[in-house]
């Protein structure tokens, strides 16, 4: 039997145009593959909005939750009244939405009465959870209006979780026992499960999510468990692709990488991909491919097993940002280190991921990669915090930088591409460099007024050599 499991993104599912093109592709793949796994994410913008939902209950902003709520109601129930579902299909599906959003006022209006008490990690973690489940439903009812068997599933009964509450890691054991018991017995009905993305729960039931962008997480997870021959993410760009399109003009789509070589490039700031989703497709060597909805006739990317005929070359560039620490002397860095993670996880719950150190007998220079999922503010937030601390702000110059990376073939061994890159960047002060242990990556630490400048010359490297 071959499975295959597709995740659609929030912009993929936010619009009419978006769900009528996911119809399309359904239908299709439903004649190609013995099973189809749906993972969805919550419209684009709703997960913020809910975010900042939590945030204001927990200051007892009573007003401003339910306008809130208010807002996420009408947006969906646009979304619905647009598609073509049949009068039945859509009161019923307008009730469930209702229910959802009713419970979730109630979760939040709990949060509100106790707004002096912290707001505990998984109470925010079940507030979040409200937009994968109301995209999930609305997929579903499309599927059964055009007569395929689609059934929302909540992945809070399937991916169990630690108690790393905003970023949580899946027993994959126990998830797939879960998948097994509740997920499996659907597929061999000729169900199509529609499963949420990025939320999950703790193996005592509590929600917990897999931090930002974590709906491809839960694709790869899912396809792990029940033994899927491909994993395809559904995206709004043709594919994974040489530098950022919204950074680089001429960024090129790459036809294929490694699983090494698209794990990093997620990990150093690529945002199509969660930076752990890899892992376990490269365990079970599934392929993974990510393409676009719009233009589902073209292939994408295919990310699989490094293969003896990829010949050494620069594949791509990223960039992102992270905080540069100096100080006019040396010593031991690891309970720096361990104060800024700490002081990272209270502000975003997430950590620092990576960490490039560079040290003299005069200087020490450490810089910390923010990781996307931390959210767009952290850096800021991370930086204020810091100044803050008596200690720290007396001994360490606390900067912005980007750390800019390279990704290729062969990195680790054909120096002269590493070479190539530095000649590139001739008269642009590096703070610090650093080759991955992947020997498919090198990052450069420059100050943010040259970012944009690196990342356009390693670019133009990339399309020279073709």
């Amino acid at each position: 039997m071959s499975t295959l499991v597709m995740k659609f993104g929030g912009t993929s599912v936010g619009m009419t145009t978006g769900l009528s093109q996911v119809l399309s592709i359904v239908l299709y793949e439903h004649e190609r593959w013995t099973n189809l796994i749906l993972v969805v994410s919550a419209l684009e913008g709703v997960t913020d909005a809910l975010i900042e939902a939590a945030h204001l209950a927990q200051l007892n902003n009573q007003r401003g939750y339910r306008r809130i709520v208010a807002t996420l109601r009408t947006r969906h129930l646009a979304l619905i009244e647009h598609l073509p579902l049949g009068s039945t299909e859509k009161t019923a599906l307008q009730t469930d939405l209702d229910r959802l959003l009713y419970d979730l006022l109630g979760t939040c209006q709990t949060v509100a009465e106790h707004h002096d008490d912290a707001l505990r990690p998984e109470v925010a973690d079940k507030i979040v959870h409200v937009g994968e489940r109301l995209a999930a439903r609305i997929v579903a009812a499309l599927l059964r209006q055009n007569n395929l068997r689609g059934v929302a599933i909540d992945a809070t009964d399937l991916i169990i979780t630690n108690n790393a509450y905003g970023n949580a890691i899946p027993d994959l054991a126990l998830t797939r026992e879960r998948i097994a018991t509740h997920l499996l017995p659907l597929l061999q009905r000729g169900i199509i499960p529609v499963v949420t993305g990025y939320i999950s729960s703790s193996v005592t039931g509590k929600p917990t999510t897999l931090g930002r962008g974590g709906s491809d997480y839960t694709a790869s997870v899912l396809g792990v468990g029940s033994d899927a021959r491909e994993v395809w993410v559904w995206t709004d760009v043709d594919g994974l692709m040489t530098a950022d399109p919204r950074e680089i003009d001429d960024a090129r789509v790459i036809p294929t990488l490694s699983y090494d070589e698209a794990a990093e490039l997620a990990y150093f700031g690529a945002r199509i991909l969660h930076p752990r989703m890899i892992h376990p497709l490269r365990e079970q060597s599934i392929p993974l491919r990510v393409r676009n909805v719009y233009t589902p006739q073209q292939p994408g990317t295919l990310v699989r097993d490094k293969l003896a005929s990829m010949l050494p070359a620069i594949r791509a560039v990223t960039s992102i940002q992270g905080l540069g620490m100096s100080t006019s002397h040396n010593g031991p860095l690891a309970p720096l280190a361990q104060t800024v993670d700490s002081m990272l996880a209270d502000l975003t719950g997430s950590h620092t991921d990576v960490t490039i150190t560079s040290q003299s007998s005069s200087h020490s220079f450490i810089c910390f990669v923010i990781p996307t999922m931390a959210g767009p503010d952290a850096l800021h937030s991370l930086q204020v915090a810091l100044n803050q601390d008596e200690e720290l702000s007396a001994g360490w110059n606390t900067r912005p930088v980007q750390v800019v990376t390279v990704i290729g073939t062969r990195l680790g061994e054909i120096h002269t591409l590493t070479a190539n890159v530095l000649l590139a960047l001739e008269g642009i002060p590096l703070l610090a460099l650093s080759q991955a242990p992947s020997h498919c990556s090198v990052s450069l630490v420059v100050e943010t007024q040259y970012g944009e400048t690196a990342l356009t010359r390693i670019h133009n490297l990339i399309l020279k050599n073709g």
